[in-house]
């Protein structure tokens, strides 16, 4: 496949990166289920390690849920995430390592890996569910809709109002819907190459 890709076109460029903006303000349009699962079903496509896809999700939606949420934010959070028709709860599974044996099959061993070393376990799950919810950024902006990725919030109670059963440890919370561009603060600038870069 890498043979033949073609660079994307500007316009999809600008979808996806340069033109896309982090939102906080929302239109009062819904996003649906089949909305969501469209963007799951392209985000998971996303490398992992070992794709061990540590990574659970809470679709909130529904009033009731967005009720047991919000008080669970920072202040500055809590009124743009009321505003936005979708919040994705962005988790780690901190267990990932027993599904090795399904999703990577070619090492058997993988999962043992990870037996016993639980501070491996965690690293691995938050850095890795961090990385997917990039992804489910992306595609969020591939569908064209809008994200406000977050933090800010009570991570300990967050887990305990969603996973409490599971044992999954909140990572970020992300905003998505249609976001309102006339009121964006202005773009903040981003480093030049040669400040952040170096080619060995």
């Amino acid at each position: 496949m890498s043979d033949t890709a073609q660079t994307l076109p500007p316009a999809a460029l600008a979808q996806l990166f340069t033109e896309a903006r982090t939102h906080m303000h929302w239109q009062d349009r819904p996003v649906t289920a089949a909305q969501l699962r469209e963007i799951y079903d392209l985000a998971k496509w996303g490398p992992t390690s070992m794709n061990g896809f540590p990574m659970r999700l809470k679709f909130v939606v529904s009033p009731a849920a967005k009720d047991t949420l919000i008080p669970l934010l920072s202040e500055g959070n809590q009124a743009k995430t009321r505003a936005a028709p979708a919040t994705i709860i962005v988790a780690s599974d901190p267990s990932f390592h027993e599904q090795l044996p399904a999703l990577f099959p070619g090492a058997p061993g993988a999962k043992d890996l990870f037996a016993g070393n639980d501070a491996l376990r965690e690293s691995t799950a938050f850095r890795n569910s961090s990385l997917q919810a990039a992804y489910l950024i992306m595609a969020v902006r591939a569908f064209g809709l809008d994200a406000g990725p977050m933090s800010g919030f009570d991570a300990a109670k967050v887990d305990a109002a969603f996973f409490a059963d599971s044992g999954y440890r909140t990572n970020m919370l992300i905003n998505i819907g249609y976001g309102v561009a006339e009121k964006l603060y202005p773009r903040g600038p981003r480093p030049a190459f040669d400040e952040v870069a170096e080619i060995l």
